[in-house]
């Protein structure tokens, strides 16, 4: 009965870091932190350039950093059951800050 209850608790704290159809735990604090960074870096680029503050190039390299740090977040992720540690937040942060620099030049 005990070994029951303990297997059922293990599946119910499965279930916390999948959904039902097996996908990442994308609110997990520090994955949303990193991804709400993401979402306003696009924003900003993309408003520089309906300013007419950054050509159409420069954005696309910019979008494309961000796409790839957007990619190693997720690989970051599928490697720890849908989360990522405090190090790849701060490697992920590190990165995001070198190309948030790059929007404002």
């Amino acid at each position: 009965m005990i070994l029951s209850t303990m297997l059922i608790a293990l599946l119910g704290l499965s279930t916390l870091s999948y959904g039902a159809n097996g996908s990442f735990a994308k609110h997990h604090p520090r994955r949303a932190e990193v991804n709400h960074r993401l979402k306003n870096q696009n924003k900003r680029i993309s408003t520089e350039v309906k300013e007419g503050e950054m050509g159409k190039k420069k954005a696309e390299k910019l979008k494309s950093n961000d796409a790839k740090i957007r990619q190693e977040e997720r690989d970051m992720a599928s490697q720890n059951k849908g989360h990522i540690t405090k190090q790849e937040q701060k490697t992920l942060n590190q990165q995001l800050n070198k190309n948030s620099k790059k929007i404002g030049q």
